[in-house]
């Protein structure tokens, strides 16, 4: 049946495209971003200087722009969705929202996980981080507590209310935080874990990166985000130290997709390609976005390695996009039930 769903989704995306090719309209984009918001507002308008294409762009987080997604299906309104985690690009393709792209001709330039990290060549690879934590050393010190080293002292009693991450029903950050427990413990002890942890949880914050200022500031000690963040947060002068889990940890890849049926599939194709492009890809850092990026002539930012938290650094779990991706919502919706609802 799925097989059918995909074949259908191709054959009308390419008659929808052949027919837009007759009656092309006007050029311009609409972007849905999903990436920190200095990176979408920069690429947009990148785009628009280097091609005289006026972009519109908005920036929500990945959990809430696959809604707007889905509430927009019968009449699509967003050109490409850019940047988040991939989990939601993968469900997005799942239920027939994107566009397949197989004919972009960047997809030679990109390294192995970004060619088709989702199927059918639905989505992009952008960008690769992987997940961590930002920790207030000094805080912790002054409270005289030790500093987490493995998932399992983050549910430890002593670090009660001090620990922020964000609520994966709006954040692929936190999402990728639950598949990544529950990939590494199992699914039945990775639910203990959570239930767990959920005690010693301060605030769920609906965008995956802010807590990373709130543990800078010493409201909480411990961030859950990618690493990259926690860097640009460093960085930005707080007194954060981004840790990787030395029991290993799950990553993001930074999903592409164009959405189906969107207004302008001409310039949607185009914008692909242009992020996709490696002297384009090497003016991220520009815009504190420092993950690793796509295209295998990028080169990478210096900042991870200055902190020892790039991928080559951190032990990193066999992360499998496809299963979170096809259990996003059964995983979602358990957490929520059975999590979320807990006292703490």
């Amino acid at each position: 049946m799925r097989i059918f769903k995909i074949f259908l989704v191709f054959l009308l995306a390419f008659i929808f495209m052949f027919t837009i090719s007759a009656l092309a309209g006007e050029k311009r984009l609409v972007l849905y971003g999903s990436s920190e918001e200095t990176w979408v507002s920069f690429i947009a308008q990148e785009f628009q200087k280097q091609t005289g294409i006026p972009v519109s762009w908005t920036r929500r987080s990945t959990g809430e722009t696959l809604a707007k997604i889905k509430a927009e299906m019968s009449n699509p309104q967003g050109d490409v969705w850019f940047g988040g985690t991939l989990d939601p690009h993968y469900e997005a393709a799942l239920e027939g929202l994107l566009w397949p792209y197989p004919t972009s001709p960047m997809i030679p330039q990109l390294k192995e996980w970004a060619k088709n990290p989702a199927f059918a060549y639905m989505v992009k690879g952008l960008y690769a981080g992987p997940l961590g934590w930002a920790i207030n050393v000094e805080l912790l010190k002054s409270k005289g507590l030790p500093i987490p080293k493995v998932w399992d002292d983050l549910t430890k009693p002593c670090y009660k209310g001090l620990i922020g991450m964000a609520n994966p029903n709006t954040s692929g950050t936190a999402f990728t935080a639950l598949a990544t427990i529950l990939q590494l413990k199992g699914w039945d002890e990775g639910w203990n874990y959570l239930k767990k942890l959920h005690k010693n949880i301060a605030v769920y914050t609906k965008s995956g990166s802010a807590s990373g200022p709130m543990a800078g500031k010493g409201e909480i000690a411990i961030a859950i985000i990618f690493l990259d963040d926690a860097v640009k947060f460093a960085e930005k002068g707080y007194p954060l130290k981004p840790t990787p889990p030395a029991d290993g940890t799950g990553y993001e890849i930074g999903g592409l997709s164009i959405i189906n049926w969107c207004p302008h599939p001409h310039v949607a194709k185009q914008f692909v390609d242009f992020v996709l492009r490696p002297d384009i890809q090497a003016l991220a850092p520009k815009a504190e976005a420092n993950q690793v990026p796509s295209n295998k002539k990028a080169p990478l930012p210096p900042v991870m390695t200055k902190y020892g938290v790039s991928l080559d650094d951190v032990k990193l779990i066999k992360y499998d996009f496809k299963w979170a991706g096809e259990h996003r919502k059964e995983i979602l919706d358990k957490w929520t039930k059975e999590i979320y609802s807990l006292p703490r």
